[in-house]
Protein backbone atom coordinates (compact mmCIF):
# COMPACT_ATOMS: atom_id res chain seq x y z
CA UNK A 1 0.00 0.00 0.00
CA UNK A 2 1.88 3.52 -0.45
CA UNK A 3 1.85 5.57 1.91
CA UNK A 4 2.68 8.66 0.36
CA UNK A 5 -0.23 11.07 0.28
CA UNK A 6 -2.59 8.48 2.12
CA UNK A 7 -5.49 10.62 2.93
CA UNK A 8 -6.81 10.42 6.33
CA UNK A 9 -10.84 11.10 6.16
CA UNK A 10 -10.99 7.86 3.52
CA UNK A 11 -10.95 5.49 5.89
CA UNK A 12 -8.66 3.09 4.55
CA UNK A 13 -6.74 2.93 7.42
CA UNK A 14 -7.56 3.94 10.95
CA UNK A 15 -5.87 6.31 13.37
CA UNK A 16 -5.38 3.28 15.39
CA UNK A 17 -3.26 1.37 12.77
CA UNK A 18 -0.61 4.84 13.32
CA UNK A 19 1.45 5.56 16.43
CA UNK A 20 2.60 8.95 17.19
CA UNK A 21 6.50 9.31 17.18
CA UNK A 22 6.96 12.79 17.76
CA UNK A 23 6.34 16.30 16.62
CA UNK A 24 8.09 18.72 14.54
CA UNK A 25 8.78 22.02 16.99
CA UNK A 26 10.97 23.87 14.54
CA UNK A 27 13.64 23.80 11.90
CA UNK A 28 17.07 23.76 12.62
CA UNK A 29 19.54 25.39 9.87
CA UNK A 30 18.54 26.29 6.15
CA UNK A 31 18.51 22.78 4.29
CA UNK A 32 15.10 21.67 5.58
CA UNK A 33 16.45 19.97 8.65
CA UNK A 34 13.75 19.72 11.39
CA UNK A 35 13.85 19.20 15.62
CA UNK A 36 11.51 16.86 16.82
CA UNK A 37 10.44 16.40 20.23
CA UNK A 38 10.08 12.80 20.62
CA UNK A 39 6.66 11.24 21.79
CA UNK A 40 8.51 7.56 22.21
CA UNK A 41 9.89 6.08 25.44
CA UNK A 42 12.88 6.53 23.50
CA UNK A 43 14.09 9.37 21.11
CA UNK A 44 17.08 6.86 19.84
CA UNK A 45 14.19 4.79 18.16
CA UNK A 46 14.64 7.56 15.03
CA UNK A 47 17.93 6.01 14.37
CA UNK A 48 16.06 2.64 13.45
CA UNK A 49 13.52 3.93 11.40
CA UNK A 50 13.58 3.77 7.59
CA UNK A 51 10.74 6.95 7.13
CA UNK A 52 8.11 8.56 8.89
CA UNK A 53 4.63 9.83 8.15
CA UNK A 54 4.10 13.77 8.59
CA UNK A 55 0.52 15.06 9.20
CA UNK A 56 0.06 17.37 6.68
CA UNK A 57 -3.56 18.43 8.03
CA UNK A 58 -4.94 17.07 4.71
CA UNK A 59 -2.98 13.54 4.42
CA UNK A 60 0.02 11.68 5.09
CA UNK A 61 3.03 12.27 3.40
CA UNK A 62 6.11 9.75 3.61
CA UNK A 63 9.29 11.17 4.48
CA UNK A 64 12.30 8.68 4.51
CA UNK A 65 14.90 9.77 7.49
CA UNK A 66 18.26 10.65 5.73
CA UNK A 67 20.11 11.77 8.84
CA UNK A 68 19.49 11.96 12.72
CA UNK A 69 21.06 13.64 15.35
CA UNK A 70 20.47 14.90 18.54
CA UNK A 71 20.12 18.12 20.64
CA UNK A 72 19.28 17.97 24.26
CA UNK A 73 15.95 16.69 24.53
CA UNK A 74 15.07 16.99 20.94
CA UNK A 75 16.07 14.91 17.74
CA UNK A 76 17.21 16.60 14.61
CA UNK A 77 16.18 14.57 11.33
CA UNK A 78 17.13 15.39 8.01
CA UNK A 79 14.86 14.04 5.30
CA UNK A 80 15.56 12.88 1.61
CA UNK A 81 12.87 14.74 -0.16
CA UNK A 82 12.92 18.19 1.87
CA UNK A 83 16.31 19.97 1.12
CA UNK A 84 15.51 23.53 1.72
CA UNK A 85 13.81 25.32 5.04
CA UNK A 86 10.83 26.80 2.88
CA UNK A 87 9.75 23.46 2.55
CA UNK A 88 9.18 22.15 5.50
CA UNK A 89 8.62 25.39 7.39
CA UNK A 90 4.66 25.45 7.27
CA UNK A 91 5.12 21.86 9.41
CA UNK A 92 6.07 23.12 12.52
CA UNK A 93 3.71 21.88 14.91
CA UNK A 94 2.50 18.79 12.89
CA UNK A 95 2.90 15.58 14.55
CA UNK A 96 4.99 12.41 12.70
CA UNK A 97 3.73 9.13 12.74
CA UNK A 98 4.71 5.45 11.84
CA UNK A 99 2.55 2.23 10.75
CA UNK A 100 1.63 0.40 13.81
CA UNK A 101 3.71 -2.39 12.96
CA UNK A 102 6.43 -0.79 12.31
CA UNK A 103 6.23 -0.13 16.37
CA UNK A 104 8.30 -1.51 18.82
CA UNK A 105 7.92 -5.00 20.61
CA UNK A 106 6.17 -4.52 23.91
CA UNK A 107 7.05 -6.45 27.03
CA UNK A 108 4.88 -7.26 29.45
CA UNK A 109 2.50 -4.64 31.25
CA UNK A 110 3.96 -1.99 28.83
CA UNK A 111 1.16 -0.23 26.35
CA UNK A 112 1.09 1.86 23.35
CA UNK A 113 -0.64 4.82 24.70
CA UNK A 114 -3.26 5.40 21.90
CA UNK A 115 -4.34 2.16 22.95
CA UNK A 116 -5.03 3.15 26.44
CA UNK A 117 -7.01 6.20 26.26
CA UNK A 118 -10.33 6.04 26.10
CA UNK A 119 -10.62 2.89 28.39
CA UNK A 120 -13.53 2.43 30.99
CA UNK A 121 -11.89 2.87 34.64
CA UNK A 122 -13.21 0.96 37.26
CA UNK A 123 -12.94 0.45 40.99
CA UNK A 124 -11.41 -3.32 42.70
CA UNK A 125 -15.34 -3.20 43.64
CA UNK A 126 -16.40 -3.09 39.96
CA UNK A 127 -18.23 0.10 40.37
CA UNK A 128 -17.41 2.33 37.25
CA UNK A 129 -14.72 5.60 37.82
CA UNK A 130 -14.57 7.34 34.96
CA UNK A 131 -12.53 7.16 31.64
CA UNK A 132 -8.88 7.32 30.85
CA UNK A 133 -8.60 10.60 29.03
CA UNK A 134 -4.52 11.34 28.50
CA UNK A 135 -1.14 10.26 29.64
CA UNK A 136 1.13 12.06 31.76
CA UNK A 137 4.96 11.04 31.23
CA UNK A 138 6.98 11.83 33.77
CA UNK A 139 10.90 11.10 34.86
CA UNK A 140 9.58 8.43 37.45
CA UNK A 141 6.47 6.98 35.97
CA UNK A 142 3.33 7.57 33.88
CA UNK A 143 0.46 9.41 35.47
CA UNK A 144 -2.94 8.57 33.74
CA UNK A 145 -5.57 11.48 33.88
CA UNK A 146 -8.80 10.20 34.75
CA UNK A 147 -12.05 11.97 34.00
CA UNK A 148 -14.53 10.87 36.78
CA UNK A 149 -18.21 10.43 36.60
CA UNK A 150 -18.90 13.73 37.91
CA UNK A 151 -16.65 15.35 35.00
CA UNK A 152 -13.71 16.01 37.82
CA UNK A 153 -10.18 14.85 37.08
CA UNK A 154 -8.15 12.65 39.10
CA UNK A 155 -4.58 11.40 38.38
CA UNK A 156 -3.48 8.01 38.94
CA UNK A 157 0.22 7.00 39.37
CA UNK A 158 0.74 4.31 36.97
CA UNK A 159 2.46 1.73 39.36
CA UNK A 160 1.32 -1.42 40.69
CA UNK A 161 -0.42 -0.58 43.47
CA UNK A 162 -3.14 1.89 42.23
CA UNK A 163 -3.42 0.12 38.50
CA UNK A 164 -4.50 -3.58 38.86
CA UNK A 165 -5.20 -4.35 35.82
CA UNK A 166 -5.40 -3.13 32.42
CA UNK A 167 -7.72 -5.40 29.96
CA UNK A 168 -7.15 -3.45 26.43
CA UNK A 169 -9.81 -6.16 25.05
CA UNK A 170 -12.82 -5.20 27.50
CA UNK A 171 -11.53 -1.69 27.04
CA UNK A 172 -11.47 -1.97 30.91
CA UNK A 173 -8.63 -0.64 33.41
CA UNK A 174 -8.98 -1.76 37.30
CA UNK A 175 -7.85 0.57 39.79
CA UNK A 176 -6.94 0.74 43.35
CA UNK A 177 -7.20 4.32 44.94
CA UNK A 178 -5.15 5.00 47.64
CA UNK A 179 -4.74 6.46 50.37
CA UNK A 180 -4.68 10.39 49.29
CA UNK A 181 -5.49 10.00 45.67
CA UNK A 182 -8.70 11.76 46.02
CA UNK A 183 -7.79 14.42 48.75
Amino acid sequence: MPWLHFLWNQGEKQMEDFLKVGVITTTHGVRGEVKVYPTTDDAERFLDLEYVLLDTGKELRKLTIQNVKFFKNLAILKFEEINNINDIEMYKGRDLWIPREEGQELGEDEYYIADLLGLEVYLEDGSRFGTLKDVMETGANDVYIVTRMDGSEVLLPAIGDCIREIDLDANRMTVHLMKGLLE
